[in-house]
């Protein structure tokens, strides 16, 4: 696929995700882009999958939560939280969306 025909898919998948994240966040709490492309070893470029899943990982600096695809692609990001203030986050994902959460490696942007 073509550069940017895949960063125009991609980018439109981060902001969809993007929007969907924002919607389970404490006010004032942005929902913040991350990656549109598949990080391969390949030369070709593919968008980020459209598959939504989400995830908490767990850093020094509190907790993320992210929407991911099904690779653990990290489209959108909201951090840095505190464990009740995640957990929180995680059961109103659960029970309103029905997410599957991932629980693999998750792709963040550096």
């Amino acid at each position: 696929m073509q550069y940017f025909v895949a960063l125009k898919m991609g980018e439109k998948r981060v902001k969809q995700a993007q929007e969907l994240l924002s919607t389970f966040l404490p006010d004032n709490t942005p929902a913040l882009p991350a990656l549109a492309l598949k990080d391969n070893k390949s030369n070709s470029w593919e968008p980020v999958g459209e598959e939504n899943y989400f995830a908490v990982v767990k850093e020094e600096q509190g907790f993320l939560i992210v929407i991911c695809d099904k690779n653990g692609i990290a489209k959108s990001i909201a951090n840095w939280f505190s464990e009740e203030a995640a957990t929180a986050i995680k059961n109103r994902i659960k029970e309103r969306e029905h997410i599957h959460e991932y629980f693999g490696k998750v792709s963040l942007p550096v």
